[in-house]
C-alpha cells in the first residue's frame, strides 16, 4: 500500500509541475504580446508626431529583453 501511495504522490507532483510550467508559458506569452502591442503603439504615436523615438526604442528594448529571456514563440502564435 505504501508503494501505491508513493507512486500516486509522485504522479500528483508531476502533474502539478506540468501545470505550473504551462501557466508560466502562458504568462510569458501574454507578457510578450503586451510588449509587442506596446511597441506598435509607440511606433504609431511616433509616426503620427505625438510620440518620441525614445519611447519606441524603450518599447523595443523591453521586447528584446523578453525575447532573450523567454524566446520568440509568442511571435508565431
Amino acid at each position: 500500500m505504501a508503494g501505491f501511495l508513493d507512486r500516486a504522490k509522485e504522479q500528483a507532483q508531476s502533474a502539478l509541475n506540468q501545470g505550473k510550467q504551462k501557466v508560466d508559458e502562458v504568462q510569458a506569452q501574454r507578457a510578450g504580446n503586451d510588449l509587442l502591442k506596446r511597441l506598435g503603439a509607440a511606433y504609431f504615436a511616433e509616426r503620427r508626431g505625438s510620440g518620441s523615438a525614445q519611447a519606441t526604442q524603450d518599447a523595443l528594448s523591453a521586447l528584446e529583453a523578453h525575447i532573450a529571456a523567454h524566446g520568440d514563440g509568442f511571435l508565431r502564435a
